[in-house]
């Protein structure tokens, strides 16, 4: 799997920003990381990717100071649309969703970019969101998002018989979008990639797939292999890992966790936290505040089960007790990944964009030591992540996977004796 960290932890959204950002943090990070090169997954806000679409010229001098610092593009997050790093994002990351002309041709730009910057026999990959924020999202709204995304197919398509380029974009399911889950991008996408389904409204399964973000997955109380082999089971394929970890808080009752996690409350981004009840439900909170309630919207969630909360935390930090790191979910969900179809085909983009975020105490101090810290998340990523032989996270899949269908059959047999 090839490895990179995304830049959209810096703010930069012009050339000349981008380009200084790859001078002042990528180089020094692949200098401090240890590596010959490094693979960055650049965030190319939508005015710059319609930039560097237009202009020869610009994509000569982005791939130049890409070169003069050992750095190399195969993945690009097209999630954020702009103001990524403004004082408010919240909800309007998700904006224009994939029912508006604005969000295809964002993606078509940074796929005709991406296609250009690529290095040799590479294949490339660029996540986007799913679909949109939950609401107000209609059956019209649906339908334009399906025929965005067959003519996206269809674009992409062409782009490799022009270049010779394999680009393909990942659908990033997160919690409170239209699609929350893996379950739910899976149940959308694989029938429309059917033959049944219309020409003009049919989504290519080699050039449309899913992004795993390790966080989301975390938060969702997912079983890792599960995800993925739900996917891999619906013909569709991982397309691109985000690294990433959320928040946990395995007991929201105990003396000291609520005001712990307060500690992560902030303005910029939306936090969804979900809690696990006894029965195995899980319960919905759009925003940490929300969450942990105040005196205008008690009581929040009950806190009688474990919080997980989309909080990026850096991979190789481990939060102090009461709280955790989901990192065995990310762990876990990579192995399988590995071990599945087209699985080491599959980018692994270490996606800790809240670095400028976290709490005092953990907010790294000047651009040394954010650049140390990220160079320790790529460090830890190689170690506990790519390590490992595949054909040992095959055995574990195949185990799982055999586990599974005895499950099943056991279960199935005690229905027929019922």
């Amino acid at each position: 799997m090839l490895l990179s960290y995304c830049t959209n932890v810096h703010p930069a959204e012009d050339l000349d920003g981008v380009i200084d950002q790859l001078a002042r943090y990528a180089g020094p990070v692949r200098e401090a990381a240890g590596l010959d090169t490094l693979g960055v997954g650049l965030w190319l806000p939508a005015e710059l990717a319609h930039r560097l679409d237009a202009s020869a010229a610009d994509r000569e001098r982005l791939r130049a100071a890409l070169a003069e610092h050992r750095l190399q593009v195969h993945t690009l997050n097209a999630f954020p649309y702009g103001g990524f790093h403004r004082e408010v994002v919240k909800l309007a990351v998700y904006s224009p969703t994939w029912a508006e002309r604005a969000r295809l041709e964002y993606v078509l730009a940074c796929a005709r970019v991406l296609a250009d910057l690529l290095p040799e026999g590479t294949d490339g990959s660029i996540s986007t969101l799913p679909l949109a924020w939950r609401a107000p999202w209609t059956r019209a709204d649906d339908d334009e998002a399906t025929r965005a995304f067959a003519t996206l197919s269809a674009e992409l398509r062409e782009l490799r018989r022009r270049t010779g380029r394999t680009v393909r974009v990942a659908v990033e399911p997160e919690p409170g979008c239209v699609l929350d889950t893996v379950e739910d991008v899976v149940a959308w996408l694989a029938p429309r990639t059917g033959p049944e389904y219309p020409e003009d409204r049919r989504i290519d399964p080699e050039h449309v797939g899913v992004c795993l973000d390790t966080c989301h997955l975390a938060v969702s109380f997912a079983d890792p292999a599960g995800a993925v082999r739900r996917i891999t089971d619906a013909g569709l394929r991982v397309v691109k890992v985000q690294a990433s970890a959320a928040l946990e808080v395995a007991d929201p009752s105990a003396p000291g966790a609520r005001d712990a996690v307060g500690r992560f409350v902030e303005q910029r981004y939306l936090h969804q936290v979900r809690e696990l009840t006894a029965s195995g439900d899980v319960l919905a909170s759009d925003d940490l505040p929300v969450a942990l309630g105040d005196e205008a919207r008690r009581p929040g969630l009950p806190g009688e089960g474990p919080w997980r909360v989309h909080f990026h935390v850096p991979l190789h930090h481990e939060p102090a007790a009461p709280l955790a790191a989901t990192t065995d979910v990310l762990r876990d969900a990579v192995a399988a990944v590995r071990a599945a179809p087209h699985g080491t085909d599959a980018h692994l983009d270490v996606e800790t964009y809240t670095w400028s975020v976290l709490p005092p105490g953990a907010l790294p101090n000047g651009t040394g030591e954010l650049v140390a810290g990220i160079a320790a998340e790529l460090r830890w990523a190689s170690e506990h992540l790519l390590s490992a032989a595949p054909a040992a996270a095959t055995a574990a899949a195949d185990a799982a996977t055999a586990t599974s269908a005895a499950t099943t059959a056991a279960t199935a047999a005690e229905g027929v004796t019922a």
